[in-house]
């Protein structure tokens, strides 16, 4: 028999259960954030998005997991492309 799969880590799936709660609702989401985890709002994305970044996290929620990095691409992108235009003009 195989070695059973990695497996996401507790804080790792409390963090996707919580985005999973709040994709789409409107409010306080720090607040959420300092209720559940104790964090500021800058230490639960870097926990986010380091756990978006693994494979182990794919498996877990495919769907998710996919939105979550897009969110995160587009927004890069048009800070790269705020940051272009803003170098272009003089």
């Amino acid at each position: 028999m195989d070695a059973p799969a990695e497996s996401l880590d507790e804080r790792a799936q409390r963090v996707l259960e919580f985005e999973r709660a709040w994709w789409g609702h409107s409010g306080a989401k720090e607040l959420g954030i300092r209720r559940e985890f104790g964090w500021t709002a800058a230490r639960y994305y870097q926990v986010l998005n380091a756990v978006i970044d693994t494979e182990v996290a794919v498996r877990y929620d495919p769907v998710l997991v996919g939105r979550l990095r897009d969110v995160r691409d587009d927004r890069a992108q048009r800070r790269r492309t705020r940051r272009a235009g803003a170098s272009g003009a003089a």
